[in-house]
């Protein structure tokens, strides 16, 4: 109800306001570009004011098309620019997490393979629960890690697309912005991948010295236990 007092208000006195101006001395009449501009500028000042209208006239017949879908553009490729710096983000910190739990797998299983035939068949048990726990902890790291890539490149595609749109549009600016972004993201996201790999190298070598010294350990056992045999059937 306030408002639309206010808004009444308003009306009356634009009201007011023409009918003082026509009935103004001939002086008035004289110029009527004049008031016609004084007359433009206070409807424009009280329509505004009064919530009527969020642009003065002579703004709005200055939006052009052009205008218009140039800020659109920028707006897109500054918010894609966003989208794709979180998940860029949330992409690396995932790889980096299942680097670091790749490496302390191995820390585990070479900790293992030089404790081999020392240990206890307790101490074993134990030592084997904490890997198989770890190696629970990579498979979980690692689907997430499949999940982000998955929404991050679907990211990449949608700034490219961005990128392009901007361009055509006209936002060169824009454009090469979100070009240079895309191509940050894509170095970054590389270079944490790279730790990934290099991490997953490492395992499959440790997995490999693993069964070589099961092996042994398996001939070993096979060698000690031939001479209680053969004095056996003797």
């Amino acid at each position: 109800m306030a408002a639309l007092r206010w808004g009444t208000a308003y009306v009356s006195f634009v009201r007011s306001s023409v009918r003082a101006i026509f009935s103004s001395s001939k002086a008035a009449v004289s110029k009527p570009r004049k008031w016609r501009n004084v007359l433009y500028t206070g409807v424009a000042s009280l329509a505004v004011g009064g919530g009527l209208c969020a642009v003065p006239f002579k703004q709005v017949e200055n939006l052009s098309h052009d205008f218009l879908i140039r800020q659109a553009a920028s707006l897109v490729t500054d918010s894609s620019s966003t989208f794709l710096s979180q998940t860029t983000l949330a992409l690396i910190d995932a790889i980096t997490e299942y680097s670091k739990a790749v490496h302390t797998l191995i820390a585990l299983q070479r900790r293992y393979l030089a404790s081999l035939g020392k240990l206890t068949p307790a101490e074993e048990d134990s030592i084997w629960q904490v890997i198989i726990g770890q190696r629970a902890e990579i498979n979980d790291r690692q689907d997430n890690c499949k999940r982000l890539e998955s929404a991050w490149i679907s990211v990449v595609k949608l700034c490219e697309t961005a990128a392009e749109a901007a361009y055509s549009s006209g936002a060169e600016h824009a454009s090469v912005t979100m070009s240079s972004n895309i191509q940050v993201a894509l170095s970054q996201v590389g270079e944490a991948q790279k730790l990934s790999q290099d991490a997953d190298k490492k395992l499959a070598e440790t997995k490999v010295l693993e069964v070589q010294r099961m092996a042994q350990q398996a001939a070993s056992s096979e060698e000690e236990e031939i001479p209680e045999a053969y004095l056996r059937e003797d």
